[in-house]
Parts: C-alpha cells; structure tokens; sequence
C-alpha cells in the first residue's frame, strides 16, 4: 500500500527501499518549499545577521537539502537531477528576488554560495551515512 501511495509523488520512482517512501519524500518537497518561501520573504521579516554571514546559511541550507537527496536517492541519475534540480532552485531564487520583491536583490555570490553546498552535501554519498536515514526507517518499521 504505501508503495502505491508514494507512486503518485516525483521521484518516487528512484527512492531508495524505505517503507515509507511518501513521508520522507514529502518531508524533502516541503524543505524545498520552505526554503523558496523563506527566500522570499520580505526583508523587513528577516532577523539581522552581520554582514556575509548570510552566506553560510545558503551554504548550510543547501547542503542540508543536497544531503537529504542522498538519503533518499538511490541512482546516480537521481542523484545528479536533484543536484541539478538544486543548484537551478538557487539561481532561480536569486533571480526570483530580485524580479519579485522589493526588499530583496539578486546576489550572485549567495547562488554560488547554494551551490557549494550543493556539492558539499553531494559528497555525502561517499560516506557510510548515505544510509542512514534508510536504516532507520527499517528499524522503525519492524
């Protein structure tokens, strides 16, 4: 049942074997969803941080995001689409702020940025924890 259930969501079709495929697929779209709205949100809602600081909050973001994608992927492909998929997110953002808002601007280092963490949390398969998330929700299931 909840493979029929996930089947209906994008990228259901390259998950890794969890039992729940739909929660933790839905959990990753509603950070990317998160993300797009924090991004553009008015400026005036947003706490003031030292200058440049706010680079390594798109650099930890993205990473987090990437990172995930690892969790859940299971194919290169899959993993070299979302990782596409995000670096596009963040230029798209970048632009989206500055066409959208008025209190925000398009920034070229905060898209570089989003794409070092990209990258970084890509590199995540190459370590024994691009499972993690897979083990536990097996030992959940049981």
């Amino acid at each position: 049942m909840s493979r029929f259930l996930g089947a209906g969501l994008p990228g259901t079709g390259a998950l890794k074997p969890f039992a729940r495929p739909q929660r933790w697929l839905g959990a990753w779209w509603t950070m990317i969803a998160l993300v797009i709205v924090g991004s553009l949100l008015p400026a005036l809602l947003l706490p003031d941080l030292p200058a440049g600081s706010d680079k390594v909050e798109h650099l930890l973001g993205y990473a987090i995001l990437s990172a995930m994608a690892v969790q859940l992927f299971a194919t290169r492909r899959a993993l070299l689409a979302a990782a596409i998929g995000l670096v596009l997110l963040g230029v798209g953002i970048e632009v989206a702020q500055d066409a959208l808002t008025t209190t925000r601007q398009m920034d070229a280092w905060d898209a570089l940025a989003n794409t070092c963490g990209v990258v970084l949390g890509m590199a995540t398969v190459l370590t024994p924890v691009r499972d993690a998330l897979l083990r536990m929700d097996r030992r959940v299931a049981r």
